[in-house]
């Protein structure tokens, strides 16, 4: 089996001491694409020189919302770099991970908005799709892209186990990233909302080194565990597991490379062939 995993964060110091050995392990567990997200500008960075260093690993730009700065005006400074880092380097799929986030900072509402906004349009402008976070913040979520169209769509990223959200997600045209929280013993809701969404707008995704699935749950996360994920939409859904990590490989492939490649013409240039803890840690 091949697997894609939309979101992951191989930038992330827990990878510091092994990142090299973390990478061939994905690639020989049969992950043949990914995506590192960032999350601010340094983490967009790195992502984009991993992504430059490994041919099947690909990178997101973004500001997540717990990375919004004081001041808009420190806000729009960040946002001009990380359009910079988009338009210079074309291993970029995504715009992400960008959304809101009250769970740790309530304060700062309007300037995340503004934030998710505003990279929201900058998707439309650079013909991208999003991934979104959202947490804490399912309401402002759904206004959000109930009022702005996302014109290339995009991914519910670990996506909140809310009827609602999922709803209004798949009418915006989104995609539902499901990770390791839907296979947790206490997941409510988790078989309910699989079932809710159909098989072409299903992804899968780590959230690595987060959020690691049963059985390894508690443990650092990484891309092969995706197939526990498999095999638990596989369950929900009456399905083989080859047969959802065929059908969710080719959705990622067409949300995020088929559209970027046909744009270019071209290939890509590369160089060198919840517990506690993952609620505090949660990206």
């Amino acid at each position: 089996m091949e697997f894609f995993d939309t979101h992951m964060h191989l930038d992330d110091s827990k990878f510091d001491f092994d990142r090299e050995a973390v990478i061939d392990k994905i690639w020989k567990a049969g992950i043949t694409k990914c995506i590192n997200m960032g999350c601010d500008i340094e983490s967009s960075q790195k992502a984009i020189e991993i992504a430059k260093k490994h041919p099947f690993i690909y990178a997101a730009c973004g500001l997540h919302p717990e990375e919004i700065p004081q001041t808009e005006e420190e806000l729009w400074k960040m946002l001009s770099k990380i359009k910079e880092l988009i338009i210079q380097n074309k291993k970029i799929v995504a715009i992400g991970e960008i959304g809101l986030d009250y769970y740790w900072n309530q304060e700062n509402k309007e300037l995340q908005k503004m934030a998710f906004e505003k990279q929201i349009e900058l998707a439309n402008d650079l013909k991208l799709p999003v991934s979104i976070h959202t947490r804490d913040s399912i309401d402002d979520t759904i206004s959000i892209i109930r009022k702005i169209k996302i014109e290339k769509s995009g991914v519910l990223h670990c996506c909140p186990f809310n009827p609602e959200l999922v709803k209004q997600g798949l009418n915006a045209g989104l995609y539902i990233g499901f990770g390791g929280t839907c296979t947790f013993k206490n997941s409510k809701n988790a078989q309910k909302i699989v079932e809710m969404v159909p098989l072409t707008k299903v992804l899968i995704e780590t959230d690595a080194p987060y959020l690691a699935p049963e059985p390894v749950r508690g443990t650092r996360n990484d891309s092969s565990n995706l197939k526990y994920i498999v095999q638990k939409l596989a369950e929900f859904k009456g399905l083989e597991a080859e047969q959802m990590a065929k059908i969710t490989y080719e959705n990622a492939e067409k949300l995020f490379i088929n559209g970027l490649l046909n744009k270019t013409g071209k290939g890509f240039e590369t160089t060198e062939n919840e517990t506690e803890d993952e609620k505090n840690n949660i990206k």
